[in-house]
């Protein structure tokens, strides 16, 4: 089971890196139409909204080449 900081208890390094996990989630959600605003909603991490996206426009790795191969 993981146990949660307090705000209180973070170090510099966690405090910057969520302090830049907010400016990124911010960045990633003001791009977004709606649609694609309610697939990330939820997600906890910028990380986490990024590998959503990704799959949702690019596909995943079998579909990319599946689509390659149909090109030629």
């Amino acid at each position: 089971m993981v146990k949660l900081k307090k705000n209180l208890e973070w170090n510099d390094v966690e405090s910057k890196k969520t302090q830049y996990d907010c400016m990124t989630k911010n960045i990633i959600t003001s791009t977004l139409n709606l649609d694609e605003f309610f697939k990330v909603s939820q997600c906890t991490s910028a990380k986490e909204m990024w590998d959503i996206l990704e799959v949702t426009c690019e596909g995943t790795n079998n579909m990319k080449c599946t689509r390659k191969h149909g090109l030629f």
